[in-house]
């Protein structure tokens, strides 16, 4: 099976050679770690065209406040509040005291999720779980999995007993709220439950050059369905989001949408389209950031989040959340039903 993997690595080799440049050398001081950081996300960032960052204009506003007196407890907001600019939540800068992270990609939205509402008020703590992932049967004979993260793969295994458990029951929710993201192996050993048949999975572009616009035309990627004998699912399925969907469970999400008798419900994802890719700064400092964008199956990016199916968008009310009710939930429920 071709695995996502297999086109990065080499992806990978090519965005660090990119085009035939010189490459400056930088000074170990407040002054050349600031340069170093801003020209490497100019080289090599991936967004800058789709979220109209103009990081000339940024290196202008932050440049002034970088000084060789500076601590580098100092020099790390000051890069880190630059960084902050490109509203990436990919974006990192780790030193040995702090790591950077933008967090308004889900701080300022709802949360819409409570795991305890549904383990308690849903299955009174009588729910089954393999792994990370939490599964049971729902009133009226809904099949439920929630899956946290999806940092490593599920085993076919894992999925088979799952799948199996639960196919009398007539829809599938498929509960993917604050999952962080993780494995682009793990979104296709999943996909596979869902497609019969060779399926287009996206396209993926790398960097050929210095220049903002250096990148190869989007090239296309496939998932198979599972291999034989494994369990295949083909009734109804809804898939819950929150801002907190994020990455590649936000991939998984863009794919899943495009399946037929597959609902979204909840809200808009949190985005994370682009694959990371790592650098190191003449002090140690390592900087993460997206360096190749990832289109969904009809060529658009996924970078600013996916919305729900059309009349299932829906947050999770409060005040039913007192009384044990997730609204989420029982919409995909009520979908399912019907």
């Amino acid at each position: 099976m071709k695995r996502l993997i297999d086109l990065i690595l080499p992806l990978l080799t090519l965005i660090i050679a990119g085009a035939c440049h010189e490459i400056p050398q930088y000074a170990d001081n407040p002054r050349g770690n600031f340069d170093a950081l801003w020209r490497t996300i100019d080289e090599h960032y991936c967004f800058f065209r789709e979220k109209n960052i103009d990081w000339n204009d940024i290196y202008a506003r932050y440049s002034p406040m970088v000084s060789d007196k500076m601590t580098q407890e100092e020099l790390f907001i000051v890069c880190a509040q630059m960084l902050d600019e490109l509203r990436d939540g990919h974006v990192n800068l780790s030193s040995s005291f702090n790591t950077s992270y933008y967090r308004k990609w889900w701080s300022d939205y709802p949360q819409n999720f409570n795991a305890r509402i549904i383990e308690e008020h849903y299955f009174n703590f009588n729910y089954r779980q393999t792994g990370s992932v939490i599964y049971g049967i729902l009133t009226p004979n809904i099949g439920y999995m929630r899956i946290p993260s999806l940092a490593y793969s599920i085993g076919e295994g894992n999925l088979d007993n799952i799948l199996y458990y639960l196919r009398t029951c007539d829809g599938l929710v498929i509960d993917l709220r604050d999952n962080g993201g993780g494995s682009m192996t793990a979104v296709e050993t999943i996909v596979a439950r869902f497609i019969t048949e060779r399926t287009l999975a996206g396209y993926i572009s790398h960097k050929t050059g210095p220049r903002h616009d250096d990148f190869s035309e989007p090239y296309p990627y496939y998932y198979e369905p599972a291999g034989q004998g494994r369990i295949l699912w083909g009734k109804p399925v809804a898939v819950l989001t929150n801002r907190s969907t994020f990455s590649a469970a936000n991939n998984l999400v863009s794919l899943m949408k495009l399946l037929p008798n597959v609902s979204i419900v909840g809200a808009t994802t949190g985005g994370g389209s682009g694959m990371p890719f790592s650098s190191e700064l003449p002090n140690g400092w390592s900087i993460r950031f997206s360096a190749a964008p990832v289109l969904d199956p009809l060529g658009n990016t996924t970078e600013f989040g996916i919305d729900p199916t059309e009349g299932c968008a829906v947050d999770l009310d409060p005040q039913a959340a007192l009384s044990g009710h997730d609204t989420i939930l029982d919409l995909a429920i009520s979908i399912l039903s019907n």
